[in-house]
């Protein structure tokens, strides 16, 4: 990973979108300091804002923008919009050429992942896995997440110090989507230390240190998957990888990148989803306070939750023909970044959207998890997950609170935190 041909992909791919987005951020404009200043990690909204000021669609210095929820949801329905990734940027094709050379393992952000591929192939892949998150298969995992959170609250001190990411949040979703995918518990770590290496790949613009720390984390990922499927072919399981190998409807890299886009996605929503509820929960007694009057809100708390601090802040798309839009003439290849934070603000579609009330009618409407033929197919499970784990966490720890502030990660498109010191206070224990 270390020859030029990678830098030159990651020139390409990132380090132009990076210098790009500095000199805008230095010019002041809104565009560039949301994705390209330290400032939009810990606030965006201001920046938002301004950009909402400015109309639907907003043309900046190297792509169209939206905050604008109608606009988004209408382009990611819209099939006259694909997926935004390597392929897309324009490039002689020499250089193109020259960058196909710079093989990466797969992952969740190249192609065959999923996430980077347009109809039919990406209804192809999505229908192989498709039966495990149905509502009944979902509704067969309830047990199994209870009982991890059970486990998980046990371990936990009371009238003790945690960090609710490393000892609470992320151990959830990575318990459950590793056993989905048939890995066992030795592994949890490897994954987690493979994920939290990888995650700024979802991010545009990030430095070479980070897409070259980010590769090798996938280079050890990808052997570990090796080494799993040879496995699973010669005594398979009752996972999904299992059912995927045996079916032997995709190749070996088909079956890596979607194991490996799975599992980020299985664990990054979740992990973010319940740690950002946390904080926003304390943040807001009043609201915590109905909850434990009235447990049979949690789910639209966890609305709330997704709307108003989404796991999810970003997503673009690529027009694949001319076309207009709301009287916007844009050509073939013209990408279009969303803020998913921004259309989950949208005053247009969420009355007070700066108001943190988990009895909003409609804030299951929020975009966080997509729309179109790319929503979440995990939405259901990370839904259930988080409601569980906030449920279980608050009810059992009644004086729970913060140890200080909470340590952001340092990236735009996933939003939540890398630490969350917390005193916990005596154990209740109430039913949950």
């Amino acid at each position: 990973m270390m020859s030029p041909r990678y830098w030159l992909r990651w020139m390409v791919e990132h380090g132009t979108a990076r210098y790009g987005l500095r000199w805008q951020a230095r010019r002041g404009e809104a565009f560039g300091q949301l994705y390209g200043s330290k400032a939009a990690v810990d606030d965006p909204l201001p920046y938002i804002e301004e950009l909402r000021g400015r109309g639907s669609l907003v043309r900046t210095s190297f792509s169209y923008a939206t905050v604008d929820y109608e606009m988004s949801r209408n382009i990611l329905r819209d099939n006259r919009f694909g997926v935004f990734g390597p392929d897309g940027f324009e490039m002689p094709d020499w250089l193109r050429a020259r960058i196909k050379t710079a093989v990466v393992p797969p992952n969740p952000m190249d192609p065959p992942s999923m996430l980077l591929l347009d109809q039919p192939d990406h209804t192809r892949l999505r229908k192989s896995v498709s039966a495990a998150f149905t509502p009944r298969a979902i509704g067969r995992l309830r047990d199994r997440v209870e009982s991890v959170t059970a486990e998980l609250i046990d371990a936990l001190p009371a009238d003790g110090s945690a960090d609710l990411i490393a000892q609470y949040a992320a151990q959830i979703p990575i318990a459950i989507i590793s056993e989905m995918l048939g890995f066992p518990d030795k592994s949890r770590n490897e994954f987690l230390e493979w994920g939290d290496a990888a995650s700024p790949l979802l991010d545009f613009g990030i430095s070479w240190r980070e897409w070259r720390t980010a590769m090798l984390a996938i280079v050890g990922m990808d052997g570990y998957l090796d080494q799993h499927i040879a496995q699973l072919r010669r005594t398979p399981g009752e996972d999904i990888l299992s059912s995927l190998v045996a079916a032997g409807d995709l190749d070996d890299l088909e079956l890596k990148a979607t194991a490996s886009l799975l599992m980020g996605a299985g664990f990054e929503t979740t992990v973010n989803l319940i740690g950002n509820g946390i904080v926003q929960l304390l943040a807001h007694p009043e609201q915590l306070a109905r909850l434990r009057e009235d447990p049979e809100l949690w789910p639209g708390a966890v609305e709330e939750v997704l709307r108003f601090d989404p796991p999810v802040q970003t997503t673009a798309r690529m027009a694949l023909c001319d076309l207009e839009i709301d009287g916007i003439q844009m050509h073939k290849g013209n990408a279009v970044v969303m803020s998913l934070t921004g259309a989950n603000r949208d005053p247009r579609k969420f009355e007070d959207p700066n108001r943190f009330d988990i009895t909003r009618a409609n804030s299951r409407e929020q975009l966080t998890f997509s729309s179109g033929i790319h929503t979440c197919l995990g939405a259901s499970l990370a839904r259930m997950e988080g409601a569980y784990a906030l449920r279980a966490l608050f009810e059992h720890f009644p004086d729970l609170s913060l140890a200080g502030k909470p340590e952001r990660r340092p990236l735009n498109t996933l939003h939540g935190y890398s630490r969350m010191p917390a005193n916990l206070g005596h154990r209740a224990h109430a039913p949950v």
